[in-house]
Formats: structure tokens, C-alpha cells, sequence
């Protein structure tokens, strides 16, 4: 590794002595964090880049010259349409055990020594992969058919530990009011990734070598190649620089994100919040990976599968039964000519990714549970459509489905391409958030080899069926969006910590809690926190029940606390605090006993 991914509080306390404002790469403010976020896309860019990759690859007569395992002679060849299966699949499995070393080491390595070496990693899988030679080539024997394999399960390690460590980057990095736009707007570059593969795919079709396959897949180099470039001098995350000892760094980032100077006091009472909010959690010996398990007021556990639900409901919703194999879908399923095949898939990758750059305009607008709603709504009816053309089996109706992919493609781009990105590192607590983020990859990558691999099996022996599988399975997500799903856009990583315990403590689903509260103050967060003992520990083991508050003293107090600390300044005492925060009036609709009424002010004092 540099010197320089390395952190060194000597070198930092030096250069916070100097003053003035800091820079990193000889950028502060949006600047700074628009280019994080840049070179975040790059990661996922390589991720989009595939699907798109292999979508044009694996049935083309290049390819399928040099691996005739590959070769399809019909649309019911189910031998061949599994080996196409596992080639394109076996990226997957690298990916989850990717996510899984990022699971067990990334928080240990930190965001950018992850990215890193994800990108290292990628680069050498990739050459591994342009150098096989399979038994249709001169020279060439079945050896290089593994080869090919291999390399594209050493090229999916490290992409699966980017993807587990970016969206942490990204949310660590921003502010809660542009948190989702900024980590949108790098997942939805999953789609642009798509749409250069499928049209260099189409572009060098027209080559009659194996050139035609082996360049797009080395392509891939160029965005690994940005990536490092940009780890090197970008900035570690601020948030996990204060949990690992590195203050003086942190407080640099801080001040260069905010574009102020380290003394600033706005710096300095930033960087304290959340070294506060840390050292609290340390209480719960978060460096264990039994931490994530836990229920009760810091709801980890319930937050952790929620996060990993969207990642499986992204895959199992059919998205990569479109994205990997439109191509083939449209020749063998539609009855259409290759090179037509091509461009239709060219051309929907360009719907893909218009839509998917729509999304950020959306997610802070329109919000992140009515997202999931609408786009799981849009993908069943376009299934259901792609379905119903299809059934006939003859060529007129058959070309209806063409429109039941470009619908269910426009509403994934728009919804659920980017928010199982971005709703588990917004979800999960610090304490667990790269355990949890891990987990949820894992979960995306698990779901989409299992897509990935059955789906060229499923439509060469049940045909039209398949898509009514997929329908089918957007129908189940909707009431586990509606119960489980809370909206999140808006809030501080450290508020939802709030939201998820005042849920428990009032015995009532964290999406009413969610809708109801409205935007805490700084000084609320705080006080809840500390009345709720989100942090502390010693009180769940000693009485579960009292939550931080002494021993039989009670439930604590779930009102909700003025917005500012000189509120009741030489008001009334506690004990009328809450019977102004409660309200007398405990009849009025939407009230219970012991919860606030949101948002109301405290009577005048005399």
C-alpha cells in the first residue's frame, strides 16, 4: 500500500496547526464530494458494465466459436442454455465471497484501502480472463474454457467488496439532505455501466475475431484504473476515521467537506457529535459480529434483514432476466434476427439508463418507501404484459413482450436499480452498518446468481411461464414494503437510531414511527438518545426493561423534547415539561398514552 492510504495522526495534527481551509486533491466543499462520488460510480459503473457485458457476449458466434459449450442450438436447448447460465453466473459467486470479505475485514481496512484493493483484484481477474483460450481456438484446448471461468470469479471478488464498501463511503460522506441524491446518483450509474457494454458489444459484433469479446471484457481495466486513482486522494470517511483513533484526520475531512477552517465552529461541533454518537457506541462492543443479532431499542437485527430484503426483492423481481439476457430473450423468446436482437438491446439499455439518471431527481422529492411501492406496482404489470404476449407462442402477440421489457426496465432504472443501495447504509446503525451492508450485498449477490443461472434453464423448459413467476413475485413484495419499509429520506444516520428505538419502546411499527415524527433538532436526537440509552449497553443486560433509566424507575419517557435546550428556560419543571410535550388532550386522534404529540409547542409559562 502508499504511504499515503495509510492514516497518521502526526502527519495530520501538523497540517491542522497550519490553518486555513483544507483540500484534498485541491477540492473542498461540493466539489470534493461530487468527485467522492464520482469516483464511487466508477465501482458501480463496472457492475452495470457487466451485466451489459455478457448480455452481447454469450451468444454471440465469436464466443461461441471458442467455447462451443456455450452455443445454443435452440430456443429449447436447455443443456446449453445452463452452461450459458454458469458462465455468466460463476461472476456472482465471486462477488458474494467478495461482500463476504468485506463482511469480515472491510471495517478493519477501511473504505478506501477496500476500494482499493477490490479494484486490484478486479484488474488482475480480468486479465486472467482476456488471456484464455478455449477449445475453438488455434492452440487452444478446454483448459482455457476454465481459465475463462476463473478469471471472471477472481474479477467478481473484488467488484462484490466494492459494492459492499462504496454505498458506506457515500452515506458517511454526505449530509442527510443529499444523502439519497449522492447515493443514487452512483447507483444509477449500475445503468450507464450497462449501456456502453451493450453498444460496444453491438459495435464490435461486426468483428469476425475473438477481439469481439475479449476487448469489452478489458475494458473493464479503464474503470478499475479510476477508481484507484481516485482512492488515493480522495478521502477516508470521516466516521470511521473517528472510531479507529484518527481525530485529527477526521477533523480535516470534516472541515474540507464543509469547505470550512479546522477551527471552524461548526467543524468542531460536528466532528464532536459524532465522536460523541461513537464513543457511545463503543459501549456496545460494536467490533463484534454477534452485534448484529441484537433486537430490543437499537432494532440491528430487524434493521439488518429489512436492508437485505430490498437486495433480494431487487433480484428475485426479474431485473436480471431483462438486463444479462435481453438479447437472447429477444431471439429466442420473440422470434427476431440477431443483429435486430443487438440494437433492441442496445436500445433498451438506453432506456435503462435515462430512467436510472431520473432517480435521483425523484428519491428526496417523492421519498424512498413510495419508490419501492410504485416501481414494485410497475414491475408486475410489466411482466404480467410480457406474459400474457408470450403465452400464444406465436410471432404477432410475442412481439407485445418487447414493450413488457421496456416497461419493466423503465420502472427498475427509475426505483429499485438504486434504492437497495441506498436504503441499508442509511438504514443500519453505525454500530453494525458495515456487517449490515455486507449482508445485504451478499444477499443481492446470492439472489442474482440464483436468477442469473436458472433463467436461460427456466425459458428454454417452461417458456412464457418464467415471466409469470417474476409477476408473481412482485405482487408478494408490496405488503412487506407497506409494513416493514419506514421512510428514511431526510434523516441523520444518528436519527434513525432514534426512530427505531422510540418504535420499540412505544410498541408501534417503525413505518407509523417514521411518518409521524417529524425532523429532529440536533438537541433532540441528543436527548432522546441519551434518555433512551441507544448507546449504553449495561441496561439491557441488568433490566432489560428500563432502557438506561435506574433500575425500577419505569418505562423512560418517550415525549418528545423541545427543539431547542432554552425552550423551558425558567419554565416549568419536568414533570409539566411532558404534560405540555403529551398534551391534555389525550383523546385527539393519532395520540396514546405516553407517546408525544408531534410537533406541539409547550404552553407559555407565567
Amino acid at each position: 500500500m502508499p504511504f499515503f492510504i495509510n492514516q497518521n495522526n502526526e502527519r495530520s495534527m501538523r497540517l491542522n496547526e497550519q490553518g486555513g481551509i483544507v483540500t484534498y486533491a485541491g477540492l473542498k466543499g461540493n466539489a470534493l464530494l461530487l468527485t467522492i462520488v464520482t469516483i464511487g460510480t466508477c465501482g458501480f459503473s463496472l457492475f452495470g458494465y457487466d451485466q451489459g457485458l455478457m448480455s452481447g457476449i454469450i451468444a454471440s458466434n465469436q464466443f461461441n466459436t471458442e467455447f462451443p459449450a456455450t452455443y445454443q442450438a435452440n430456443a429449447d436447448d436447455v443443456h446449453a442454455g445452463t452452461v450459458q447460465g454458469s458462465v455468466t453466473s460463476c461472476y456472482e459467486v465471486g462477488c458474494f465471497f467478495g461482500a463476504m470479505f468485506a463482511y469480515f475485514f472491510g471495517d478493519r481496512l477501511g473504505r478506501r484501502r477496500m476500494m482499493l484493493l477490490g479494484a486490484v483484484v478486479m484488474i488482475i481477474g480480468t486479465v486472467i480472463t482476456v488471456t484464455s483460450f478455449g477449445p475453438g481456438a488455434p492452440n487452444g484446448n478446454v483448459g482455457g474454457f476454465v481459465q475463462f471461468i476463473v478469471g471472471r470469479v477472481i474479477t467478481g471478488i473484488g467488484n462484490g467488496g466494492n459494492t459492499a464498501t462504496v454505498p458506506s463511503w457515500i452515506a458517511e460522506t454526505s449530509k442527510a439532505h443529499n444523502r439519497g441524491f449522492l447515493i443514487c446518483l452512483e447507483a444509477s450509474t449500475v445503468a450507464v455501466g450497462t449501456f456502453v457494454a451493450y453498444w460496444i458489444d453491438f459495435g464490435l459484433s461486426f468483428v469476425d475475431s475473438s477481439v469481439a469479446w475479449r476487448f469489452p471484457i478489458a475494458f473493464q481495466i479503464v474503470f478499475a484504473l479510476i477508481l484507484i486513482g481516485g482512492v488515493l486522494v480522495l478521502p477516508e470517511s470521516p466516521r470511521w476515521l473517528l472510531a479507529h483513533g484518527y481525530a485529527p484526520e477526521a477533523t480535516r475531512v470534516i472541515a474540507a467537506l464543509n469547505a470550512t477552517p479546522i477551527d471552524d465552529p461548526a467543524t468542531v461541533v460536528e466532528r464532536n457529535k459524532l465522536a460523541d454518537a461513537l464513543e457511545a457506541q463503543a459501549h456496545l462492543q460494536a467490533g463484534s459480529k454477534k452485534e448484529i443479532l441484537k433486537g430490543g431499542k437499537n432494532q440491528h437485527l430487524r434493521r439488518a434483514l429489512v436492508g437485505a430484503s430490498t437486495q433480494l426483492f431487487q433480484q428475485i423481481g426479474g431485473c436480471n432476466a431483462v438486463i444479462y439476457y435481453s438479447t437472447i430473450l429477444f431471439e429466442n423468446q420473440i422470434g427476431l434476427d440477431t443483429q435486430l436482437s443487438l440494437i433492441l438491446g442496445g436500445v433498451l439499455s438506453t432506456v435503462y439508463a435515462i430512467f436510472a439518471l431520473s432517480a435521483f431527481l425523484l428519491v428526496e422529492k417523492v421519498g424512498r418507501r413510495k419508490l419501492f411501492l410504485i416501481g414494485t406496482v410497475g414491475q408486475g404489470v410489466a411482466m404480467f404484459i410480457t406474459w400474457a404476449c408470450l403465452l400464444p407462442g406465436t410471432p404477432g402477440p410475442a412481439k407485445g413482450a418487447a414493450f413488457g421489457l421496456y416497461l419493466f426496465i423503465a420502472f427498475f432504472g427509475a426505483t429499485w436499480l438504486e434504492l437497495p443501495w441506498l436504503y441499508p447504509a442509511e438504514l443500519n446503525s453505525m454500530a453494525v452498518r458495515t456487517q449490515a451492508n455486507a449482508v445485504s450485498t451478499m444477499t443481492n449477490w446470492l439472489s442474482n446468481f440464483l436468477v442469473v443461472q436458472v433463467l436461460p434453464t427456466m425459458t428454454a423448459s417452461i417458456g412464457a411461464w418464467t415471466f409469470f413467476l417474476f409477476a408473481m413475485a412482485n405482487v408478494i413484495f408490496l405488503p412487506f414494503i407497506y409494513f416493514f419499509y419506514p421512510e428514511t429520506a431526510g434523516r441523520t444516520l444518528e436519527e434513525l437510531d432514534v426512530v427505531f428505538a422510540h418504535a420499540h419502546l412505544t410498541k408501534r411499527r417503525p413505518t407509523l414511527i417514521a411518518a409521524e415524527l417529524p425532523k429532529l433538532t440536533d438537541h433532540q436526537i441528543a436527548t432522546m438518545t441519551e434518555r433512551y440509552d441507544i448507546h449504553g449497553g449495561a441496561a439491557d443486560i441488568e433490566a432489560p426493561g428500563t432502557y438506561g433509566a435506574a433500575e425500577n424507575a419505569g418505562e423512560p419517557d418517550t415525549t418528545l423534547p423541545p427543539a431547542h435546550p432554552d425552550a423551558f428556560r425558567g419554565g416549568p419543571g419536568p414533570a409539566e415539561k411532558r404534560t405540555h410535550a403529551t398534551s391534555s388532550d389525550s383523546s385527539a386522534e393519532g395520540t396514546r398514552s405516553g407517546t408525544p404529540v408531534y410537533g406541539e409547542k409547550p404552553a407559555p409559562t407565567a
